[in-house]
């Protein structure tokens, strides 16, 4: 209740209230708080198609990064429980999982509202509609519909992300379908479920869902992981596939419809041939892509330029909108990678820049990743597609490994996906223009090689390498073999 003294009926002597401020900021403000700048943040989240909410934090935090790491590491200890019995361990079953992700959420959201709390020049509101007008204010409209407070601001910044997309026009897709912003929320088990997608999400869903031991389904319309490297995206689907999750290849759904049983069947055709296939399935889990939030907060009045494709703001490298002072960063940033650590580094670095103690520019180049199905594909800089493009067939010089991890040993798992892939230009000091991974921990291992690439790694400087042995990084630093020689990658021996 404390967090909306400001705009307490009781304390109103009108309809209306006026806030002043240095940055108004639809993201956290801990930093400028920090900083020095007396922020406003701005923070509501729309229910789901199913009525799904949550608390302060943002899409990575109650419906993205975090739960999906968590369940990711549920479905990995539930492989190594089976790799246990090889080991000799006996390990009891539980099934508490969904309740202990959810708590851990929470947890963060408390900490999240206790940082802005503890910050003497922030201020938190609970924001239904923003609406941006002319004067650089906002009007805000908070659960009273009568109660309206309009805030100014030298600076306003807005990151407020994207949301899940339905494809509504494919009948019964919103009413009997889920979505990321769902699955993680769910007070029951989902069943078997069919996932529709090809995107990361859609694989990570996929992928956890069939580690935690249910029947998933992958319905992909053409390719797997675009905009990926196309080997490295090829191998992450073989081992999903060897794993358990089943694939429908080169399919659309056309309608879902929900039975007298309570389950749920799904219309589908192949783009091939045309034919029609049926299957039930308890949910649909809709992954078929992402659209900024950008449709409320009243921008083209503002004049705010927008990309009309895409819906997303169209910034300049200082992150800045088409209108003086207005900046925008994260996903809503037309061009700009849908990656949480991204927008946090922006948004930092955004700050500085307001509070007038820094000029540092993001840089978005070689920003690595990770995609966390069960075989983890861990990236940095260019795919070989894109190298190629660049550079011409015969610029680059790429240097791969197909390896097996030592834990894969005795518990006799399939290692023939985990595989390491260097991409470099052929000529001068042979620099590093991308690596890929896929293996355990690949996250963790890709981490340390993308600090190489920022600070200009060549592939003789992998060279003068030391491996830690045994591990799968070590693997990058011992890599030798090119594509071009047509030799056996195979790595043998410990």
């Amino acid at each position: 209740e404390s967090l909306f003294r400001p705009v307490r009926a009781s304390r109103l002597r009108s309809r209306s209230r006026h806030f002043s401020c240095d940055t108004l900021r639809l993201c956290s403000g801990v930093l400028s708080a920090q900083l020095g700048q007396k922020v406003a943040v701005l923070d509501y989240v729309e229910p789901s198609a199913k009525g799904t909410k949550w608390g302060l934090g943002g899409t990575c935090v109650n419906v993205g990064c975090i739960p999906k790491k968590l369940m990711h590491q549920a479905a990995l200890l539930g492989t190594a429980v089976k790799d246990a019995k090889k080991y000799g361990w006996q390990m009891p079953e539980t099934a508490t999982m969904a309740e202990a992700v959810q708590n851990h959420v929470r947890s963060l959201n408390w900490g999240h509202r206790v940082q802005l709390q503890d910050k003497d020049r922030s201020v938190l509101f609970d924001v239904s509609s923003p609406f941006l007008n002319t004067n650089k204010s906002y009007c805000l409209t908070f659960p009273c519909p009568f109660l309206q407070t309009v805030l100014t601001a030298k600076n306003i910044v807005i990151a407020t992300g994207g949301r899940p997309k339905y494809p509504t026009e494919i009948p019964g897709a919103v009413e009997h379908g889920i979505t990321s912003d769902d699955i993680f929320w769910l007070e029951k088990s989902p069943g078997k479920t069919l996932v529709v997608g090809a995107s990361y999400v859609a694989l990570e869903c996929a992928g956890f869902l069939t580690g935690i031991g249910l029947d998933a389904t992958l319905m992909v319309r053409s390719v797997a992981l675009r905009g990926f490297d196309r080997q490295m995206a090829g191998l992450v689907t073989d081992y999903m596939e060897a794993y358990g999750t089943r694939f429908v290849w080169r399919s659309v759904p056309k309608r879902v419809d929900r039975l007298p049983s309570g389950t749920l069947q799904v219309t589908w055709s192949d783009t091939e041939t045309g034919r029609e296939h049926r299957d039930t399935y308890d949910s649909v889990l809709w992954a078929v892509g992402r659209a900024p939030e950008t449709k409320t907060l009243g921008l083209d009045k503002l004049a705010v330029q927008l990309n009309q494709e895409t819906g997303k703001i169209v910034v300049g490298p200082d992150e800045s909108t088409s209108v003086p002072n207005v900046y925008a960063f994260g996903d809503i940033g037309e061009g700009r990678p849908e990656l949480t650590p991204t927008a946090i580094k922006a948004g930092k670095l955004l700050a500085h820049r307001l509070a007038g103690q820094s000029t540092v520019l993001m840089n978005y180049d070689n920003v690595a990743t990770t995609v966390f199905t069960p075989l983890e594909y861990g990236c940095v800089g260019l795919s070989e597609e894109e190298a190629e493009r660049r550079c011409g067939k015969d610029g680059i010089e790429v240097f791969h490994a197909f390896y097996k991890p030592l834990e894969f040993t005795v518990a006799e798992r399939d290692a023939s996906q985990c595989y390491v892939k260097v991409i470099c230009e052929r000529g001068g000091d042979q620099k590093i223009l991308g690596l890929h991974l896929t293996g355990p921990n690949a996250g963790e291992v890709i981490q340390g090689f993308s600090l190489s690439l920022q600070c200009g790694a060549t592939y003789p400087h992998l060279l003068q390498t030391v491996g830690i042995h045994p591990t799968c990084a070590e693997e990058v630093v011992k890599i030798h073999i090119t594509k071009r020689s047509g030799l056996d990658p195979t790595v043998t021996g410990c």
